[in-house]
């Protein structure tokens, strides 16, 4: 049985990690280990992790330098021949490593595997919707579009395929491997990592039908953090040109104008009103064709950024849990529709 790396981060995460951690002692494959990465968290996070009496668990501690730092910590400290990635608000559920280790197994083309996600409120209460990214045809192309993961917390990756992207970093007068780039401390550089897997290897990128990563919304975390994302991953996309000069790609038209009604989409979530407004329109200012490429996603966030401008918060919220319930219904039929596919 190949062993598996969780890497765990942890930053300002008391209220959940508990239950995050509870969430991968549970996984039915056993062969794991769980480096809990303490990125200077203020908090009784790491105490809490502690309390755990598991030899699986190592607690690694470093001063507070961001998500990509903390991964980078985490992938040097570890030994399994596949890695996982756990943020400290998220969870698991139990079959997630066993199902994707056999996606990886059986699939000896694909490098790194992931599994669609649940979204949970900060209770962990399902809200009955899901990420849904497409599961095979990963290219770049659609990777520029969109987060084709998801979230941190989906994905396993081979060794193999990091060892292909890994790059050196000095750091105090010395060299160290660095996998995510440490500049893009605000977006978590997961684009840049991503486009270097796609670019740089012939490894690919996969998913399976199942939603086993509960991915908590949680609006005091650093996704809430529109116009800092919006700059950083303009500079990823812009870094492409310092190892792919030949793809040309640059921060603007089609590619600026998904990210940003990505974003647009995530201030609705948020229920910030006049952001998603400005998003939305800026996005269409740079690229109109959005609704004509994706008429659904666009005018939804249109509207529904409007609704939320306009329409008292009652009502509101009343519109948003029928539509809610509409697209959760159909979200987990195509769900099961792809499971029993698959099989």
């Amino acid at each position: 049985m190949t062993k598996v790396s969780v890497i765990v981060l942890v930053y300002k995460s008391e209220p959940y990690i508990a239950a995050t951690i509870h969430s991968v002692l549970a996984q039915t494959y056993k062969n794991f280990e769980i480096l809990v990465i303490d990125d200077g968290s203020p908090d009784r996070s790491v105490e809490i992790c502690q309390q755990f009496n598991d030899p699986r668990i190592r607690i690694i501690r470093q001063e507070n330098r961001g998500v990509p730092a903390a991964r980078n910590t985490g992938i040097r400290h570890s030994r399994g021949e596949y890695i996982a990635f756990l943020d400290g608000d998220d969870l698991w559920l139990p079959q997630k490593l066993s199902k994707q280790i056999v996606h990886l197994e059986s699939s000896p083309f694909v490098g790194m595997s992931f599994c669609r996600s649940s979204f949970v409120d900060e209770n962990g209460k399902c809200l009955g919707t899901y990420q849904m990214p497409k599961l095979k045809g990963i290219n770049l192309s659609y990777l520029l579009r969109c987060n084709p993961i998801g979230n941190g917390s989906a994905g396993v990756i081979r060794r193999k395929v990091l060892e292909d992207i890994k790059f050196a970093h000095q750091r105090h007068g010395s060299s160290e491997d660095c996998y995510f780039d440490e500049k893009f401390r605000v977006s978590g550089g997961e684009t840049d990592f991503l486009l270097r897997i796609l670019i740089q290897t012939k490894w690919k990128i996969e998913g399976i039908p199942a939603a086993l990563t509960l991915y908590r919304v949680n609006s005091t975390g650093m996704t809430a953090n529109l116009m800092k994302r919006l700059e950083s991953a303009s500079q990823e996309i812009e870094k492409t040109r310092s190892y792919a000069p030949e793809l040309n790609l640059r921060w603007h038209g089609s590619i600026k104008a998904y990210y940003i009604r990505y974003l647009a989409r995530s201030a609705v979530r948020f229920r910030e009103r006049k952001i998603a407004i400005k998003l939305i329109h800026l996005a269409l200012a740079n690229y109109w064709k959005l609704i004509v490429e994706e008429p659904y996603r666009t005018l939804s966030t249109l509207v529904a950024a409007y609704l939320l401008l306009l329409l008292p918060q009652k009502l509101y919220n009343r519109i948003e849990n029928i539509a809610v319930k509409a697209i959760g219904t159909i979200q987990e039929r195509k769900i099961r529709r792809d499971t029993l596919n698959s099989r």
